[in-house]
């Protein structure tokens, strides 16, 4: 939990993620000795932040994006969005420019966002929701668990995995872009037929907090049924609890995928959560648990 906790005080809006990938290598680094096959590891700056780890033969790759929503300083006192944040008026915003540390409140006048901090912040300054986590015998709540908790279930998978690539992305929340080069760079050093998306989904009307992981049969975009079909039976079989998700918007790291030149099959499979993109993410720690346990299966059987 002490890992959990640190990478949730981490910022990493949209195409500033160079902290957020530093502190996972360094884990990454600290940590492979004691997984149960070591990783090849694939960073650095040409690769832009990103991080991809090779184990034994792989079959199957799990993306996790890194990055937040936010938000960007623009001139005199606006303000910008970084992907689709909740937009609350008078939630407290955090970040630094080069005068120090910002404090501040997200005010909204007219449909036009602004910030109340006492001085002008330096234009193209990246701001965050104030962390304020909580976590009990119940439920996580805090910023971010979307997409710490991808992140979270990436690493932890790590410690057993013998065969696969767990690839850390950036840019998920604004639009995607690193995907397609480590698409590329898979397919020409050890190609895959297919990936798992270790994200996380929405509480809707059909997927509730205590039900387990959801598997998502579509979002905005759909993947093939008939690898859909092989990995809910696989789930089936696990005695792990589940729940199918079928909804028309939204979307992840699996829609580059499924939009590549790549043959690859995807499916989305996270635990769901509420207060989507505000900083108070819920998510429940069975559901957390179930996603942990369901991919330590799934890249074993896929």
């Amino acid at each position: 939990m002490k890992f959990l906790k640190d990478l949730f005080d981490i910022r990493s809006v949209s195409g500033d993620e160079s902290k957020v990938s530093q502190f996972l290598l360094n884990t990454i680094l600290q940590r492979k000795a004691t997984w149960k096959v070591a990783p090849i590891i694939y960073s650095g700056e040409e690769f832009h932040d990103c991080i991809l780890l090779k184990f034994g033969t792989p079959r199957t790759a799990v993306f996790a994006h890194m990055d937040t929503i936010g938000f960007m300083s623009r001139y005199e006192n606006q303000l910008i969005t970084v992907g689709g944040p909740e937009l609350i008026d008078g939630a407290t915003l955090v970040g630094e420019d080069s005068m120090g540390p910002i404090t501040c409140k997200l005010k909204i006048y007219n449909g036009d966002l602004f910030h109340d901090f006492p001085r002008a912040i330096e234009r193209g300054t990246y701001l965050s929701f104030e962390q304020n986590l909580k976590i009990d015998d119940d439920f996580i709540q805090g910023a971010y668990l979307d997409n710490r908790l991808g992140v979270y279930n990436a690493i932890e998978l790590c410690e057993e995995l013998e065969h696969g690539w767990v690839v850390f992305s950036t840019y998920e929340e604004h639009g995607g872009g690193s995907m397609p080069f480590l698409l590329d760079f898979i397919m020409k050093n050890s190609p895959v037929k297919q990936a798992l998306i270790s994200d996380i989904t929405w509480v809707t009307e059909g997927v509730g907090h205590g039900g387990g992981v959801a598997i998502s049969i579509r979002d905005k975009y759909i993947p093939r049924r008939k690898f859909l079909d092989k990995l809910i039976n696989l789930a089936a079989s696990s005695g792990i609890a589940y729940q199918l998700e079928v909804e028309d918007s939204g979307g992840s790291d699996g829609r580059e995928i499924q939009f590549s030149n790549h043959a690859i099959d995807w499916c989305f499979v996270g635990a769901p959560e509420d207060n989507v993109h505000s900083p108070n993410e819920l998510v429940a720690i069975h559901d957390l648990k179930c996603m942990l346990a369901m991919y330590k299966f799934l890249m074993a059987h896929l």
